[in-house]
């Protein structure tokens, strides 16, 4: 069996500068144009044999938009934040700098009392892991799955088996898609070429 899972990361529902933890918001104006103008490269990966996006309503309406008609996957929601959600990085550190510095600096630590960033890998590498469900009677399949940027960042992380610090180098802009092949515990990034005239 043979897998291809290309993720997308969500467009925006908001500016990079205003990204809060844990946003539910819906996408903005801006996020809109960005679906319309990007749909002609990914409409295509619409015809993937399984179709995902994360719960948040910006992965829903990004899904939705651009024909997926997407399964919401409650595996693939956000990392829980805890007493940081709805605020923003430069907020949190403000108000609690020595626990941004732990929250940084340990994966396996929580002081925002939700869930730590080891257990946010482990989690989605759990997701990417038991795709598709019956995977003893599936022969190659191609998965499509929407999702925040974090997600998708914990997602390579796992797959590449990186060290959970990775995670902070990895950069996923909103609409960018990241395809992995192999399958569950063997996956590996796979970069497409340009298509050529």
């Amino acid at each position: 069996m043979g897998l291809r899972v290309t993720l997308v990361a969500a467009a925006r529902s908001s500016s990079l500068l205003a990204e809060r933890f844990d946003d539910d918001r819906p996408l903005d104006e801006a996020g809109w144009y960005e679906v319309q103008q990007a749909a002609p490269a990914l409409l295509p990966l619409g015809a993937a044999e399984l179709r995902y996006c994360s719960p948040t309503p910006r992965s829903r309406a990004t899904g939705t938009a651009l024909g997926y008609a997407p399964l919401a996957q409650p595996a693939l929601r956000d990392c829980d934040m805890g007493r940081w959600r709805g605020l923003t990085l430069a907020e949190v550190a403000a108000l609690e700098p020595a626990a941004v510095d732990a929250w940084l600096a340990d994966a396996r630590s929580a002081p925002h009392g939700g869930e730590p960033l080891l257990a946010f890998i482990s989690r989605i590498g759990g997701w990417l892991d038991t795709r598709p469900a019956d995977a003893a009677t599936a022969a190659d399949v191609t998965v499509v799955a929407v999702a925040e940027p974090s997600v998708v960042r914990a997602a390579l992380v796992y797959a590449l088996r990186a060290a959970p610090a990775t995670y902070w180098n990895v950069d996923v802009r909103p609409l960018s898609t990241v395809t992995l092949t192999g399958r569950p515990g063997a996956w590996h990034l796979h970069l497409d070429a340009p298509a050529l005239r």
